[in-house]
């Protein structure tokens, strides 16, 4: 290929010499024989020259061209990605060393052949070639840069994810001119991203699905995320929340508790413990025992996660237990202290009587003894009753009777205290399981004691309501001078009392029955409004339902 244009040369250069010297001889005239002769020669060598000139350009032309073809071979054989160029009907022009190793091609002459043909040189890879035919041809009908995901098998059994590029070449009069193939593997990408799913969906269900409340917070103390446990014990939707400050949630000292507890955790950077009184939907009091931890990223915090656990009950139950107690050691204490104290009270009281009959200028001081006994019997048979389990028996009674007869023995202590006790009847009767005579006892301590708090004047309502799901609620309500909240919280403990010659048993005998009729009783009162006692007893007591029960399967 070099030394033809150089025969196409010496050729074209003798016809010049010999055809130009033929026409000098026979056609130009003697005199400008010379003169056409110098122009011939001058016309050759501008052409000689132009044909030298044309030559070398085309040399430097097509080494450069074959420089660049260098460079960019050297460039795609360096990339991992693979790299494949094609012509118009989708033979192998060219194709760097990752690709050919991929396809195990290495030893094989490729240029010119197509996928289904080189399929036959790979037996493995046989399927994979002629897949990537058919989405050459889907690239090829839109027209347009096609990117796909395609699944490479390997020897080894397992597999490579590609992320491949395919860009149709069109000629002017729109024929195809070529087709660029760039393949990327993704395995790793691919597995990452599903690792990052797989762990973003364990965290998603450990936040969604957590039995416990479970919150996110920014530095600012700004609510981010809640779960949907958030609802159930608060009321309110989570929904709503998001985007309000912590501080919304609580008030008085809470606030301070609660943004301590949040400094503490951004100061310290460690995990804070803590218990934060809430309210809920319904302005309930709930308490939450929060553990906050720090969200760090990249080694800077960016917020807080932690959850919190209703323990309100838990609290409450502990409360219980805590007077349970008191009531044990008051019932031992009782049961060693009564009998010794009553039998000789019965020989004080026989004594007293019989000066008092004999003895007519101190009959006022006798009166006086007389009643003091009285009281002291009276503080140790409430003593016993709380030192001895007293065995209940349970029968059908209606509880309007027994707070009618309650209410008919207390008028007359109500006219002395100048106070009027109202109680409102309801046209039916409600039955239920209990002991009337301990219920007669529980009602006559609470009334009397709205009487006593009463003012001259005052008023004392007792009324009865059927809530229609199987409990009976007794409301008794004074407008007296109320119980302070610290009181609240004290109240039927054994030996605390608000009045000047109280015991503080009666209420814990309260209590105790109550508690017996598997029934509930709550004081609400603030100093100055007056006091509202709800009692709450079932319809039928626990007892008497297992007894039924027993003669069911009998």
């Amino acid at each position: 290929m070099k030394k033809k244009p150089i025969f196409i040369f010496i050729g074209v250069s003798l016809l010049w010499i010999i055809g130009s010297n033929y026409l000098l001889e026979n056609f130009v005239p003697p005199r400008y024989v010379h003169l056409t002769s110098h122009m011939k020669e001058a016309f050759y060598v501008f052409i000689a020259g132009w044909f030298f000139y044309f030559s070398l350009m085309k040399k430097e032309q097509l080494h450069a061209s074959r420089e660049d073809e260098k460079r960019l071979a050297t460039l795609i054989n360096s990339m991992v990605d693979f790299v494949n160029f094609k012509d118009g009907d989708g033979r192998w022009i060219e194709a760097n060393q990752s690709g050919l190793r991929l396809f195990q091609l290495e030893n094989v002459d490729y240029r010119g052949k197509k996928d289904s043909e080189l399929a036959e040189y790979t037996d493995f890879y046989g399927d994979a070639l002629r897949s990537c035919e058919r989405t050459d041809e889907e690239a090829w009908r839109k027209g347009t840069v096609t990117q796909v995901e395609e699944i490479i098998p390997m020897p080894d059994g397992s597999s490579r994810t590609f992320d491949t590029v395919k860009v149709p070449l069109f000629n002017d009069d729109g024929s195809r001119e070529g087709l660029v193939i760039i393949g990327r593997d993704i395995t790793e990408r691919k597995e990452m991203d599903k690792l990052l799913k797989a762990n973003q969906q364990r965290y998603k269900s450990l936040f969604d699905y957590n039995p416990e409340l479970v919150y996110m917070i920014d530095l600012k103390g700004y609510i981010t995320k809640l779960n949907p446990q958030f609802e159930s014990v608060t009321g309110f939707t989570a929904e709503k929340t998001i985007g309000k400050h912590v501080t919304q949630l609580v008030n008085g000292q809470s606030q301070k508790d609660i943004l301590k507890a949040l400094s503490s955790v951004v100061n310290e950077c460690k995990p804070n413990i803590s218990e934060i009184h809430v309210f809920g939907k319904n302005r309930n009091p709930l308490l939450l025992y929060c553990t906050s931890v720090p969200i760090i990223v990249n080694g800077e915090i960016e917020g807080i996660i932690g959850y919190g656990k209703n323990i309100t009950d838990i609290r409450q139950t502990e409360e219980r237990l805590r007077r349970t107690e008191k009531l044990s050691v008051v019932g031992e204490l009782s049961a060693s202290v009564a009998h010794e104290i009553r039998n000789p009270l019965t020989s004080l009281k026989g004594f007293v009587q019989l000066l008092r009959m004999e003895d007519k200028r101190h009959q006022k001081y006798y009166s006086i003894m007389l009643d003091e006994l009285d009281r002291i019997n009276h503080i140790v048979g409430e003593l016993l009753m709380l030192a001895k389990p007293q065995k209940i028996q349970h029968k059908e009674a209606d509880i309007q009777t027994i707070l009618s007869d309650v209410t008919s023995l207390l008028n007359t202590e109500a006219t002395l205290h100048d106070v009027q006790l109202n109680f409102t009847f309801l046209q039916k009767k409600l039955l239920i399981q209990c002991e009337p005579n301990q219920l007669k006892q529980l009602f006559i301590n609470l009334i009397k004691n709205a009487i006593e708090a009463s003012p001259k004047g005052g008023t004392v309502k007792v009324y009865i309501c059927d809530s229609g799901s199987g409990k009976i609620m007794i409301t008794v309500k004074d407008n007296g001078c109320g119980i302070s909240k610290e009181m609240l919280e004290r109240i039927g403990e054994p030996f605390y009392s608000s009045k000047e010659k109280g015991t503080g048993l009666g209420l814990t005998v309260s209590f105790k029955i109550v508690q017996s009729h598997n029934g509930t009783i709550r004081f609400s009162s603030n100093a100055g409004d007056g006091t509202e006692v709800v009692v709450e007893l079932p319809k039928h007591s626990e007892a008497m339902a297992k007894q039924g029960n027993i003669l069911q399967e009998a």
